[in-house]
């Protein structure tokens, strides 16, 4: 029986069809490595996260046949077993969220009315995007480009948006935790600094390595495109009580003396 093929359909392909094109190129030997890569053991943090065997690539391509399929097509996706499918679902919501916020298009009313609904079913699902490579692949461009753009949820102000990242990062799940965090690497790329600096200091002593590394690589993204002196100064208050990942991260981009001056306080 010849494989179905999404990418050839005339028709815009439903999430079923996506699903049993990807399952149709199920790799064992990549799916082993991709297991022991994403640490999906006992007790570890993707513990039980299910993969096909499928590259970025492969899956990016599903994203670029589907990327206008409907939203009410999108959750059978993020409810996949499947590592994969949930990152091809993820990825067609980046890309419809993208397409909404061109500067054609920023305050085009029924544009933040799409823009809110791609973000609205985003946090929905939250939970599924359960491992670090989805929630980095999708929060800075979904939910961290719609803290830089109007909104017309709640007041459409920055105490809502705040509240939102607050509710994920006072949340006890690792991945929406790390949501809050690296959401902020997109306002960084405009220069703003003050999401990032807000969740770094919530985060700063999170039990979780993986927080310590969103922490300072967030805190590394800030020193390079908005200001190194302001990363200089949220040292000298915490780098005393900083996990060390998360300051090795931070301080990756200075010169080796500095770092070493950094790293003995």
């Amino acid at each position: 029986m010849s494989k179905p093929d999404v990418m050839k359909t005339t028709a815009l392909p439903t999430a079923k069809d996506i699903i049993d094109y990807m399952e149709s190129l199920q790799n064992d030997k990549q799916r082993q490595l991709l297991m022991g890569f994403f640490k999906t053991g006992p007790g570890e943090y993707g513990e039980g996260d299910e993969f096909l065997g499928l590259k970025v690539p492969q899956t990016r391509e599903v994203v670029k046949a589907a990327s206008d399929m409907p939203l009410s097509e999108i959750p059978a996706l993020l409810m996949s077993r499947w590592h994969e499918v949930r990152l091809c679902g993820l990825l067609i919501l980046v890309a419809q969220f993208e397409k909404t916020a061109t500067k054609r298009l920023i305050y085009d009313t029924e544009a933040i009315r799409k823009r809110d609904e791609i973000l609205t079913l985003y946090l929905k699902y939250a939970d599924q995007a359960n491992n670090w490579d989805l929630v980095d692949m999708s929060a800075p461009k979904i939910l961290g480009h719609w803290l830089l753009l109007p909104t017309a949820l709640s007041d459409g102000t920055t105490d809502y948006k705040r509240k939102v990242l607050d509710d994920l990062a006072q949340s006890r799940n690792l991945w929406r935790q790390r949501m809050s965090m690296v959401c902020t690497w997109k306002t960084l790329q405009q220069g703003d600094a003050l999401w990032c600096l807000r969740y770094a200091e919530i985060h700063l002593h999170h039990p979780h390595d993986l927080m310590h590394k969103a922490v300072g690589w967030m805190l590394r993204e800030m020193g390079k495109r908005v200001s190194m002196d302001l990363l200089r100064d949220f040292l000298r208050q915490h780098a005393h009580e900083m996990p060390r990942t998360a300051l090795r991260y931070a301080i990756e981009k200075m010169s080796e003396q500095e770092r070493k001056e950094w790293m003995i306080r």
